[in-house]
């Protein structure tokens, strides 16, 4: 994977380097068997992958999305997936952003996109 967002402007080297011990997934988060692994090669996970092919062939209609950046990352992942008709779910208290003004700016956004958008996980565990 590499991410080429602010590397072009100079701000940043270029990060996220497929196979690099910096970028791995967190251990939590690991695909555990018969799951899916889409390799994400921009902010947005939908950008040059197969996720909406695989998506719309398991009749998907919600994302929950997690990790990080909330500001970078998570925000554009969820308007892809706005824009592609889906419903998101950003479990607020399993992601964060660049700083803590960025994450809040980036979950006030979403929840603009789609007003029932923020979770916790605890909701989640209520859900079940």
């Amino acid at each position: 994977m590499i991410d080429f967002g602010r590397e072009l402007d100079g701000s940043e080297g270029i990060h996220c380097m497929e196979n690099s011990p910096y970028t791995d997934y967190a251990e939590l988060t690991y695909p555990i068997e018969g799951e899916y692994l889409i390799t994400k090669r921009r902010y947005s996970a939908f950008f040059g992958t197969d996720l909406e092919i695989l998506l719309k062939g398991l009749h998907v209609d919600t994302l929950y999305l997690i990790g990080g950046l909330t500001d970078v990352c998570i925000h554009y992942t969820a308007v892809d997936a706005h824009q592609r008709d889906y419903h998101i779910r950003v479990v607020t208290d399993a992601v964060a952003g660049s700083s803590e003004d960025a994450h809040r700016y980036a979950l006030k956004a979403i929840q603009y996109l789609q007003r029932d958008a923020l979770i916790t996980a605890a909701d989640i565990e209520n859900e079940g």
